[in-house]
């Protein structure tokens, strides 16, 4: 029965794939003639940047400057405007899209427990629609919570922090605080205890902003210990439950965010006349933002963002993306943290896009969201963006979701989807799109996230080439990677919409020079054939000012040349192609040099072994004394049981990672995909250990941004890292 259901299976798979090749003969003749793919193939191989001065034998350094592009109405009327601070442009934008939605949140109606398969219980939200206020609604509110941020008595120039997830308020209060003059210090919400004070006592933080305050208040009470700045805490009410603000401190003043509007207000009717409330305006030069980093090399360290800064990022992207025809029905989908220099970025181009900003959260993202009840609506599904900005690792879970989902569906499902991948991937090389297929085969992918997306930009890590081709055939988008750190303000480059390639994030953006320069340690040069290679640095307008209160690291990191181009050493490694776009090979700290002088770039491993469906997290190390790498893998639980079960095996998964037929099993799928990836033998691990820890910012492992901490990690398994290495 089994053998005749796949004889069935594969005859129907050789008709369908039959009809699509005689669909194809009958009308490739009329598309082409219709459609012109030559020109978008014309498009592709355009020059993107150039080198300043040719390469010369015996160079140490290579510059390359991105080639003019054409802009926009939109474009010229910003450069007209000439805004050089963060609350010009924010007066720009409310000025020019008035009455437009701009921020739009959905209403909690109510919570309840709902019991899983396994009997478990998860509390799930009751969500409602989406509310929205114009540019003038947020404006006004931005201006009361300024009024209302003097009347509590906070002065311009000193810095306060809000340390919450991301909400409209957060946009708001930062738009307040830059036209006020207050310098806005960003925590991630997730970051240790001993983080979180190391940045409030850094910076002297004289008041502390909090959302989600049924999580985060009550985390504060042992952590205002350690933080004796601190005297007043604003935070946001729960729709669905009272606030409890007892037991804190005795010196510290809590207050509602509401009342701070309202105290704004008030001062705004002359009703508060002994307190200056009058807006304190920054000047270019100004902090903006002290952004502390995820901390994956030590303690974070805090950015200084000036206003110039932010400017030049967003007119930097405003030119790169403005191709780009924007209507009232455009929207944005923000819910990666606005304390990440990715998320802040992209809101404040989306300001001035006039492209409407709707918030969510990871927990109610998509339909199957942890805190989305079975049958109900997450995020995108309702509020249907057609923009939104994914870090690697959520296009990498969205890769294996679509595999999985698809594999339940059964054999013939499975191998007919793949098969149209494969078809719309080929059609993609020539320049030719797929209407018929996209609206009957990958319609359902595309309503995962709401079926209306035009543009996913990532950046932050490296996404894996083979995500970024499935996620873009998959979901009929251009996937736009880019490359840029805190400390360059997230801006340094962009592939352009043009660009059909993997594995790499495209030339440098308007206003931004890339330099490699010789890295003899690790053998890259700008004289390699047939690419340069080399460190990358980057200058510009968008590079910051440097470390808070660090001026040692500041002056290893950063550098002002002769001509008064600030310049930061990322400690990448790079290599340019030859049509000026920038790729990604390596990274100082993560190469290893083993036993016989082989080097791997433990990075660019694990970015492949990422990619198989038994990895949810993976950590490689490598032994200079040693010939091989070994790999501490956190296994995909549910693909975890199926691999032991197709050895016979069953049980708890605290059992199956010790088993050791099953843990053989892993490493030769490990083997196979970098094999199948195109790994050298040297770089494929030779052991693996599979851990059962979850990975997590709270469990010092991982940063707040989900990065490796390969120290702590290292320490942590040294005693299975040693058994791997037959000590």
């Amino acid at each position: 029965m089994f053998y005749r259901s796949m004889a069935v299976s594969l005859s129907l798979l050789s008709i369908v794939q039959a009809i699509i090749r005689i669909y194809d003969y009958c009308t490739g003749w009329l598309y082409r003639i219709l459609y012109r793919p030559e020109k978008v193939l014309e498009e592709r191989m355009k020059q993107r940047a150039v080198q300043v001065k040719p390469i010369q034998p015996g160079d140490n350094e290579v510059t390359y400057k991105p080639l003019p592009m054409e802009t926009s109405k939109l474009v010229k009327e910003f450069e007209l405007a000439q805004c050089s601070t963060m609350a010009e442009v924010w007066r720009w934008a409310v000025d020019r899209y008035k009455t437009n939605n701009l921020l739009g949140t959905r209403d909690v109606v109510g919570e309840e427990d709902e019991v899983q398969n396994n009997g478990q219980i998860f509390r799930k939200l009751i969500l409602g629609d989406y509310r929205w206020m114009t540019y003038e609604d947020a404006d006004q509110l931005a201006d009361n919570v300024g009024r209302g941020l003097r009347v509590l008595g906070l002065t311009p120039n000193k810095p306060i922090c809000i340390f919450a997830d991301t909400r409209a308020e957060w946009l708001v209060t930062a738009q307040a605080c830059f036209r006020h003059s207050l310098p806005v210090v960003t925590l991630y919400t997730n970051l240790g205890d001993s983080a979180i004070e190391h940045g409030l006592n850094e910076t002297e933080a004289q008041l502390l902003y909090l959302c989600n305050e049924y999580e985060l208040l009550p985390k504060f009470k042992n952590i205002l210990k350690e933080t004796p700045n601190i005297k007043q805490i604003v935070y946001f009410d729960n729709p669905i439950k009272r606030t409890d603000t007892a037991g804190f401190r005795p010196d510290v003043r809590i207050v509602n965010f509401w009342e701070v509007v309202t105290m704004g207000k008030k001062s705004t009717n002359n009703n508060i006349i002994d307190v200056d409330v009058e807006p304190v305006l920054p000047t270019p030069d100004s902090p903006c933002i002290i952004m502390y980093t995820s901390g994956s090399t030590g303690t974070p360290k805090g950015v200084v963002v000036t206003h110039r800064n932010i400017v030049s990022c967003v007119s930097s992207y405003l030119t790169h993306l403005n191709t780009m025809d924007f209507t009232d029905e455009d929207r944005y989908i923000g819910y990666l943290p606005l304390a990440h220099i990715l998320e802040l970025i992209a809101e404040n181009m989306m300001v001035v896009f006039g492209v409407a900003i709707g918030y969510s959260s990871p927990n109610t993202l998509t339909d199957k969201s942890t805190m989305i009840k079975k049958g109900a609506k997450g995020d995108t599904t309702v509020l249907k963006p057609t923009f939104m900005a994914c870090v690697p690792l959520i296009l990498d879970r969205i890769y294996k979701g679509i595999h999985e989902n698809v594999r339940k569906k059964g054999d013939f499902t499975e191998k007919l989807f793949d098969f149209c991948v494969r078809y719309k991937m080929a059609a993609a090389e020539r320049g030719e799109i797929t209407p018929v297929m996209d609206r009957l085969i990958f319609r359902a992918v595309r309503n995962l996230i709401g079926g209306r997306v035009r543009v996913i930009l990532t950046g932050g890590a490296p996404l894996s080439p083979e995500s970024h081709d499935y996620i873009r055939t998959c979901m009929g988008c251009p996937v736009l990677q880019g490359y840029g750190l805190t400390e360059t303000c997230a801006c340094a480059t962009l592939m352009p919409l043009g660009d059909h390639s993997t594995g790499r994030v495209g030339p440098p953006v308007t206003g931004v020079n890339i330099r490699l320069e010789n890295w003899e340690e690790g053998n890259y040069r700008v004289t390699d054939k047939p690419r340069p290679r080399g460190e990358i640095l980057i200058g510009g307008g968008s590079i910051t000012t440097g470390y808070y209160k660090n001026p040692e690291k500041t002056a290893e990191d950063y550098f002002t040349d002769n001509s008064g181009r600030r310049w930061f050493k990322s400690g990448d490694i790079g290599q340019m192609e030859p049509d000026g776009t920038l790729k990604i090979i390596d990274r100082k700290k993560d190469l290893v040099k083993l036993q016989f002088g082989e080097y791997v770039s433990l990075g660019k491993v694990e970015s492949v072994l990422k990619t198989s469906s038994i990895v949810e997290n993976v950590c490689v190390y490598g032994d200079s004394k040693r010939s091989y790498v070994v790999a501490l893998v956190c296994p995909d639980r549910s693909a975890l049981t199926r691999l032991a079960g197709k050895l016979g095996k069953s049980g708890a998964v605290e059992d199956l990672v010790n088993d050791r037929d099953v843990v053989g099993a892993v490493l030769r799928e490990l083997m196979n995909q970098g094999k199948l990836m195109k790994l050298q033998k040297f770089e494929i691990p030779g052991a693996v250990y599979l851990c059962l820890e979850q990975w997590t910012p709270d469990s010092g492992l991982v940063t707040a941004a989900f990065k490796l901490k390969r120290k702590p990690l290292q320490e942590f398994y040294q005693g299975q890292i040693d058994r791997m290495y037959g000590a």
